[in-house]
């Protein structure tokens, strides 16, 4: 598989008088956080490994504005959707991916009221389109054959938007144990970051959500705990490392087919 390959941001491809495929939103997470940077990276490869033609914003992508909503700050939640769906709109973008289901829910669900009306997909329903048409091919006997893992649902992809199949489909074509924790689904269990959770303290309990998250995951006896969320990434790892876990993997769906994909 191709390393080095540079991805174009818009403000390149339209100065070519270019089109692309898609637009790859990064979002926050997975522009600055170094956990998040490897779904980044993984997703960037297999996009480039299958031909489609994609571009980032670059410097031009601001925050979609979910934690200030989430916070309770509309009006700042506007200002930034208002300065996104400028910059997507004078690109004329019509479809998007991403692999942040905040940004996922917020693209797809809020801008469509301040004018921002896209294609809006997130990266486990567009690798399992991948998958389906062959253009992504799993190595026989791969990466993680017999590995037992298990998948927590982000609230946003699941009961935020009943994305429950794709990353369980995924993950069952990797010829793997996959293994479902007692809260799943529609009764999956918050990692404890949403709602703008991630960026305030504490409040008063027993026990933080993701220690009891990772705790459930761990019970399943899975030696990989798949996600498809950067948020949900961080609280599962640093769960995990409450609880001298570390040996268990926290994966992101993109980092999965980046690794058992047989790219020829």
């Amino acid at each position: 598989m191709e390393n080095n390959f540079t991805v174009p941001t818009m403000a390149e491809i339209t100065a070519k008088g270019e089109q692309i495929d898609i637009l790859f939103w990064v979002g926050c997470a997975g522009s600055f956080d170094d956990r998040a940077k490897k779904v980044t990276k993984a997703l960037a490869k297999i996009l480039h490994h299958v031909g489609l033609k994609f571009a980032v914003l670059g410097k031009e992508e601001s925050c979609t504005g979910d934690p200030a909503k989430r916070a309770g700050n509309e009006l700042l939640f506007q200002v930034q959707a208002m300065q996104n769906i400028s910059t997507l709109n004078a690109y004329n973008i019509k479809k998007i991916v991403t692999a942040c289901p905040h940004c996922f829910n917020t693209l797809k669900n809020e801008y469509p009221n301040l004018g921002g009306s896209y294609e809006v997909q997130h990266h486990t329903a567009l690798l399992q389109d991948l998958i389906a048409a062959g253009k992504v091919r799993l190595k026989d006997g791969g990466t993680f054959q017999g590995k037992r893992i298990t998948f927590h649902d982000p609230c946003y992809l699941g009961r935020g938007n009943d994305v429950y199949d794709a990353p369980r489909s995924l993950i069952e074509q990797l010829d793997v144990e996959f293994v479902e924790m007692n809260q799943s689904k529609k009764n999956g269990l918050c990692c404890g970051a949403g709602g703008a959770q991630m960026f305030k303290e504490a409040e008063k309990g027993n026990t933080e959500v993701n220690h009891l998250r990772a705790e459930q995951a761990i019970s399943t006896q899975a030696s990989v705990v798949a996600t498809g969320c950067p948020f949900c990434k961080t609280m599962l790892t640093d769960g995990m490392k409450h609880h001298n876990k570390e040996n268990i993997q926290v994966l992101d769906i993109a980092e999965l087919v980046a690794q058992a994909a047989d790219f020829k």
